[in-house]
C-alpha cells in the first residue's frame, strides 16, 4: 500500500518506520518537518512533507495519491483528517478519539455513511488503549453466554526527576481534564475526576498500585457493541498519581490551557537517550488489565486479560530509543494495517472487525515481545433468596 503517515511525533515516527519495513511506500506529513526528521532519525528515507493538520487542503495536496491515510496527530484533528481522506477517496486509520461532538461516543462514527457511499473503510482507535483493549474486551465477550460488566485498568509510570512526556502532551492534557466516562446500569454517566479510588494488583514487577477513575475512549465504545451493564476505565502509576497531585493544588484547569512546564513536548529519541546519560529518567512501564465478569452455563466467571509491553530499560537493551507507550501502540497499530479491512466499508472500531481478522491481529501481537496473559476464574453463585 502506499500510506501516508499525519504527525511525525514519538509514535508516528516509529510506526511509519515499521510500515516501510512492512514493504509499503510511506511517506510523511508534519507542521515541523524538521524535528520530524529527529524523529526518524538521520539515516532514515522516509520523506517529510510540511503539512497542517488544521488544514483540509494542506492535508489533500500532501497526501495525494496514498491508499491509505494514517492519522498519528492529536485526535483535536480527527474530523479534519477524515473529512480528507473522504476528498481523496482513500481508507484512513487513527489512534484515539477526542469526543467532542457526543460525550459517549466517537466523533468518527458520524462519518460513517459517508465512508460507506465511497466503499473504504475508516478503522479507529487502533493503538494500545484503546485499540488492543477493546480487542481483549470483544474476545472476552466470546467466552462468555453473557457478560455483566467490563473493568479496564492500566499503568502508566515514568521513573523521573522531572515531568516527561511520554506520548502526546496533547493527549495527556486532554485526559488529565476531562470528567471520566463511565457506564452504570445501562446508562452512559459523567463522573468526578479522580474518583473511586481503589486498589489493583497488576502482574510482577508491578505489583498492587492505586487507580483512579480516568477519561478512556474504551468506555464510550465497547457498550454499544457488546452488551453489559456496566464499565469503567481507572488509571494508576507515577504520571497518574502526578496528575492527581496537580488536580488537588488546583493546577489542573481548562481555563489555565496547556502549561509546558507540566506537559512538555514529546521528546525526540535523542532527548530520550540524554536524560537517560544525565540521571534525569530512569526507566518507565506500561500495564494494562481488562476484566470481564459474566455466566457461562450458568456458572460466574471472572475472564482477565493482562497486557504487559517492554520497559523503557528493555527497549534501551534491543539498541532502540522509544517510550513504552509509544512503542506499544505504534506495534499494534502496524498489526492493524497489515490485517485492514479494505474490503469493508464505514466507519469501524477494532472490536467490529470480523472475528477471523480480530483473532489474527491478537495472534500477531501475542507473537511479538508484548505478553498477553488470559486467567479465568470462576466465581461464587449467589443464592436467591425466595
Amino acid at each position: 500500500m502506499r500510506i501516508f503517515v499525519l504527525g511525525v511525533g514519538g509514535t508516528g515516527s516509529l510506526l511509519a518506520q515499521l510500515l516501510a519495513r512492512q514493504g509499503h511506500t510511506v511517506w510523511c506529513g508534519d507542521r515541523d518537518p524538521e524535528r520530524a526528521r529527529k524523529f526518524l532519525g538521520k539515516k532514515s528515507e522516509i520523506k517529510v512533507v510540511e503539512t497542517n493538520a488544521r488544514n483540509l487542503w494542506s492535508i489533500v495536496r500532501a497526501a495525494r495519491g496514498c491508499n491509505l491515510i494514517v492519522n498519528a496527530s492529536p485526535a483535536v484533528f480527527n474530523e479534519i483528517i477524515l473529512r480528507a481522506a473522504l476528498r481523496l477517496r482513500t481508507h484512513y486509520l487513527d489512534l484515539n478519539s477526542h469526543l467532542t461532538r457526543s460525550l459517549f461516543k466517537p466523533e468518527q462514527l458520524r462519518f460513517n455513511k459517508r465512508f460507506v457511499a465511497k466503499n473504504r473503510a475508516a478503522l479507529i482507535c487502533t493503538g494500545a488503549a484503546p485499540g488492543l483493549t477493546n480487542l481483549l474486551a470483544k474476545r472476552g465477550s466470546e467466552l462468555l453466554d453473557s457478560v455483566e460488566s467490563i473493568q479496564l485498568r492500566l499503568f502508566e509510570s515514568t521513573e523521573s526527576k522531572d515531568p516527561v512526556s511520554t506520548w502526546s502532551p496533547e493527549g495527556a492534557y486532554d485526559e488529565a481534564i476531562s470528567r471520566p466516562r463511565i457506564y452504570r446500569n445501562g446508562r452512559f454517566v459523567l463522573a468526578k475526576r479522580f474518583a473511586d479510588r481503589e486498589k489493583f494488583r497488576f502482574p510482577p514487577p508491578i505489583g498492587e498500585t492505586t487507580v483512579y477513575l480516568a477519561a478512556q475512549d474504551e468506555v464510550c465504545m465497547v457498550p454499544y457493541v457488546i452488551p453489559i451493564r456496566d464499565m469503567d476505565a481507572k488509571i494508576g502509576g507515577n504520571d497518574f498519581d502526578r496528575l492527581y497531585r496537580w488536580f488537588r493544588q488546583g493546577r489542573l484547569n481548562r481555563s489555565q490551557g496547556i502549561v509546558r512546564k507540566r506537559f512538555p513536548k514529546t521528546l525526540t529519541p535523542r532527548n530520550v537517550a540524554a536524560l537517560i546519560r544525565r540521571g534525569i529518567l530512569y526507566n518507565a512501564r506500561f500495564a494494562a488489565a481488562v476484566l470481564l465478569r459474566g455466566m457461562k452455563d450458568d456458572q460466574p466467571l471472572l475472564v482477565r486479560w493482562d497486557a504487559s509491553f517492554p520497559s523503557l530499560f528493555q527497549i534501551r537493551q534491543r539498541g532502540l530509543i522509544s517510550t513504552p507507550i509509544s512503542y506499544a501502540t505504534a506495534h499494534i497499530a502496524a498489526v492493524f494495517i497489515k490485517h485492514f479491512p479494505r474490503d469493508e466499508a464505514g466507519v469501524l472500531e477494532p472490536e467490529m472487525l470480523p472475528a477471523e481478522t480480530r483473532r489474527a491481529i491478537l495472534a500477531e501481537v501475542r507473537s511479538r515481545d508484548f505478553r498477553i496473559k488470559l486467567k479465568i476464574t470462576k466465581l461464587k453463585k449467589i443464592e436467591e433468596e425466595f
